[in-house]
This record gives structure tokens, C-alpha cells and sequence, in this order.
């Protein structure tokens, strides 16, 4: 197909489209308008031109808006699924502390002790004053815990 067909095509197709549209621009209805009278004058044929020219403008001006659209949408779904992956970490980071204390098994993931038990005694601990001297002892405990962990993995 030559290029003056492949754009005679093109026109024709868009002008199809936009006798589909609800409401075309003023643009849009003039090309309508125009691409229908039987005899066009040269000024008529001059203006069709240039409203061809910008609808194409208008077409390609829309698709990279769609690209661009469709970019950031990517770009959001990488950086939720990269939310996602973080917590996921963070979380099984947890549940190895939980192992590392001995309070769940590391072969079935369970609690040791009674689950409602467990619970309590973690929400008990959530409720003691972040001051109490308890989280200093605690904390020296739970350093060494980790710590023997690394010896450990490197042995």
C-alpha cells in the first residue's frame, strides 16, 4: 500500500471513529463535515489537510499518554510488589525470632505451648511499660541469643 493510500486509510478509518464518538471536538465534526462535501474547494482541501494532520497529532499524543500511563502503572505495581517482598522479609524475620526463642517448632512452624497461652504472654509483654528494666535484661538475652545464632551459621 503507498503512503498516500496507507493515509487516505488512515483518514477514512478516524472519520469512522469519530462519527462513533458522543461528543467529537469542533476539529473532529469539521473533518466530518468536510471529508462528506462532494465538491471540496482548495481552501476546503487545504483545511482538511491540516485537521487530518492534527487529528494524527492528537492520536499520537493520546497512545503516549496510554504508554506513559501504562509506565507509571508498572512502576507502581514494582514498587508495591517490592512493599510486599520487604514485609513478607520482615515477617518471616519474625517468626524466626519466635523459633529462635523455642516457643514454635522450626519443622512445623506451630507454638509450642498452647496457641491462646503463647498469644496472651506476648500481649502481656506488649503491655509492659517500655521503661521497665525487664526490656534491658531482656534485650542482653536476646543479643546473646542472637549472636550465638551467627557463631553458629558460620561454624
Amino acid at each position: 500500500m503507498a503512503k498516500s493510500e496507507k493515509h487516505e486509510q488512515w483518514a477514512a478509518d478516524r472519520v469512522q471513529y469519530i462519527r462513533g464518538l458522543k461528543s467529537p471536538n469542533e476539529q473532529q465534526r469539521l473533518m466530518v463535515i468536510l471529508t462528506d462535501k462532494a465538491d471540496k474547494t482548495a481552501q476546503d482541501v487545504k483545511t482538511l489537510s491540516l485537521l487530518i494532520q492534527a487529528e494524527q497529532a492528537a492520536e499520537k499524543a493520546q497512545e503516549a499518554r496510554a504508554r506513559v500511563m501504562n509506565l507509571i502503572q508498572a512502576e507502581k505495581r514494582a514498587e508495591a510488589k517490592a512493599a510486599r517482598k520487604a514485609r513478607d522479609n520482615a515477617l518471616y524475620q519474625s517468626a524466626g525470632l519466635l523459633i529462635m526463642s523455642g516457643l514454635v517448632d522450626s519443622q512445623t512452624g506451630k507454638p509450642v505451648d498452647d496457641t491462646a497461652a503463647l498469644l496472651g504472654a506476648l500481649a502481656s509483654l506488649n503491655d509492659l511499660s517500655r521503661d521497665n528494666p525487664k526490656w534491658s535484661d531482656w534485650k542482653i538475652r536476646g543479643q546473646e541469643l542472637l549472636n550465638s545464632k551467627k557463631s553458629d551459621s558460620t561454624v
